[in-house]
């Protein structure tokens, strides 16, 4: 991390975005940051600062992330302008993910109101739409 993209302040890299993505998806694989970090060949150290908003990733941490996730890195950039493109998926993405993309970017809802809005959807969708084996 020590080239990382820009600062913190500064960054094209939505780290409060990326990092709560990660932290989501490690925890619903069950995967501990030592096992994500053999996987993205990241260090678990760079990956808990990026899940707690501290750290910027340097490109190739950002790029080795993202193949890890399956998501575009469209979806954490930020400094996006007033004609703000839609939020960008993978299609096999889950549709509560899809959905939490969608209302985090809305500019009506505050974080809060959105992160309980995505879990209250979370839930739901767990409720009503079980995996299938």
């Amino acid at each position: 991390m020590e080239n990382a993209i820009e600062t913190r302040a500064n960054s094209v890299v939505n780290v409060d975005e990326l990092g709560k993505y990660i932290k989501r998806k490690r925890e619903s694989e069950r995967l501990s940051l030592r096992a994500v970090a053999k996987l993205t060949d990241v260090s678990a150290s760079t990956l808990s600062r990026i899940e707690n908003g501290t750290g910027v990733p340097d490109t190739p941490t950002l790029a080795r992330i993202a193949r890890w996730a399956k998501i575009p890195l469209e979806r954490f950039m930020s400094g996006r302008t007033s004609a703000e493109p839609p939020v960008v998926y993978y299609p096999d993405e889950s549709t509560p993910d899809i959905v939490e993309a969608h209302l985090r970017a809305d500019k009506n809802l505050s974080p809060d109101t959105a992160h309980a809005l995505s879990e209250l959807f979370r839930v739901a969708y767990n409720q009503f739409c079980p995996k299938q084996k």
